[in-house]
């Protein structure tokens, strides 16, 4: 049984470096561009300008910023490499090194130039008020838009003028996909919004319509994002600009980009089957990030909850300390500084190593909960009858207590195990490919609100259920001796 547990851990450890490995970028921007790699951080679900798109039955993020910034690569000499994420952590990716640029129509404002460095303008565009077809004759000028509810990406001008507009109640959400489909579900009356972006939905959804109404922002370019200090990108990236600005070639990739944006099919069997190989994905790596957070989360778990029992009031208190503080903060802010924070510092980690260490660390101050509540329900007196029969204190409570002890928690243990499978989708937020992140391509590439959502939760129940089967065998067979 040992030799089995160690081989174990030997093949999960294996898998989280292959997994780590898959998902490695460049760990500063210097580094990047010197290895003859740009790393480009963007949020696809932007059409035109960055969207997914399925070609030659391969999902790829397509668009015209993403063309934009092939020509940057070249003229650098350099492989381009895509990072997908939401748009809100992109500058927090841009300053820990995660990567080079970041290209996802983002405006140079004065806030974000105290932060980061930027290029020359390389497009400019007009914004537009996105509603439901239905009541597209409601919003003649921005004055309609008063006290109502508007719906803008998070940490973007158009959330700004959103909030401009006197009683106006704002629903900033980080993804696009997200937005539109509370104006689809009619949790919002409008939309702020891109020109190009809104006539892209336009053209592709019979539910959505244009409004007269126009947003007028004097912040209506958009720039490529480096980190503070890196003139000689910038610089480099400004020659290549002023060579496409020079070729007309901006306004041909807009053209292009337009017309590869086209009606996706919002039937859930048509989407299941042209993006089975997408979910399918997201399943895998579902599956094995939350098989590694079990795994090490049970043992650490178990060291935690034997270091509080200690006599040792060192290991008591950090361990009380740990459990403490991991329950009470969220498990975002703890893959953020894990994923984002720890690299300030000389600590990286690829993303899938990243995801695995927060939710193992997180589940572990719960397990550990589980497993006390386990042990001080087993009788004090078999760990006395142990230590007389010559017993010392690891080996009873090796061979005696524990035992008894997970016999009584498995029922709570396994409802962790499903709560791990559900949590693993927070780590979508870092660019791990999981159900919910395929989840959010699939509606972005489709244009289609619902059925992406619900072929996620079916996919999530199967899991689950299966999960919780699997467990119920386990205990039967536990009770067998009773």
């Amino acid at each position: 049984m040992k030799r089995r547990i160690n081989a174990l851990l030997a093949c999960l450890l294996t898998i989280m470096l292959i997994a780590g490995c898959s998902g490695v970028n460049s760990d500063a921007s210097g580094q990047s561009t010197n290895s003859k790699k740009l790393v480009l951080g963007t949020s696809a679900d932007y059409p035109p300008y960055e969207f997914h798109k399925k070609i030659n039955g391969t999902d790829e993020i397509v668009g015209f910023d993403i063309e934009i910034a092939k020509e940057l690569a070249k003229d650098m000499g350099a492989e381009l490499v895509i990072e997908d994420m939401k748009f809100d952590s992109l500058l927090l990716a841009l300053n820990s090194g995660k990567i080079d640029i970041a290209m996802a129509a983002m405006n140079p404002t004065e806030e974000r130039k105290k932060n980061v460095d930027f290029s020359s303008i390389y497009y400019t565009s007009d914004q537009a008020v996105l509603v439901r077809a239905e009541d597209k004759d409601k919003y003649k000028t921005m004055d309609d838009l008063i006290g109502k509810s508007i719906g803008a990406q998070k940490s973007t001008i158009y959330e700004d003028i959103a909030r401009a507009i006197p009683n106006a109640k704002v629903d900033a959400l980080s993804k696009m996909s997200d937005i539109l489909l509370s104006l689809e579900s009619k949790r919002v009356d409008a939309l702020i919004v891109e020109l190009p972006v809104a006539e892209s939905y336009e053209k592709n959804r019979s539910t959505l319509a244009i409004a007269d109404a126009r947003p007028k922002s004097e912040d209506n370019g958009y720039a490529v994002a480096v980190k503070k200090g890196r003139e000689d990108l910038v610089s480099q990236m400004n020659k290549t600009i002023d060579r496409l600005m020079s070729e007309d070639k901006v306004k041909k990739y807009v053209t292009d980009a337009t017309k590869l944006a086209e009606e996706g099919d919002s039937n859930i069997w048509t989407i299941l089957m042209q993006y089975k190989s997408t979910f399918l994905n997201g399943v895998w790596w579902t599956l094995l990030l939350s098989l590694v957070t079990v795994v090490f989360g049970f043992i650490l778990g178990v060291i935690l909850v034997l270091m509080r029992r200690s006599r040792i009031k060192p290991f008591k208190w950090l361990a009380i300390a740990y459990i403490e503080f991991l329950r009470g903060t969220p498990l975002m802010v703890q893959l953020f500084i894990i994923y984002f924070g720890l690299p300030s510092i000389g600590i990286e980690f690829p993303k899938f190593i990243a995801g695995a260490i927060a939710l193992s660390l997180n589940s572990a101050a719960y397990l550990a909960e589980i497993f006390r509540a386990g042990i001080e329900s087993v009788d004090k007196g078999q760990l006395e009858a142990a230590r007389s029969l010559g017993m010392g204190q690891s080996m009873a409570m090796r061979y005696i207590i524990l035992p008894q002890a997970l016999k009584q928690v498995l029922p709570a243990i396994g409802n962790e195990f499903v709560v791990i499978i559900k949590e693993s989708s927070i780590v979508s937020l870092i660019g791990i490919t999981d159900i919910m992140f395929q989840e959010e391509v699939v509606r972005g590439s489709t244009y289609a609100g619902l059925p992406p959502l619900i072929i996620a939760a079916v996919l999530y129940f199967i899991l689950t259920f299966t999960c919780s089967k699997l467990l119920g065998v386990a205990e039967r067979r536990l009770k067998a001796s009773d």
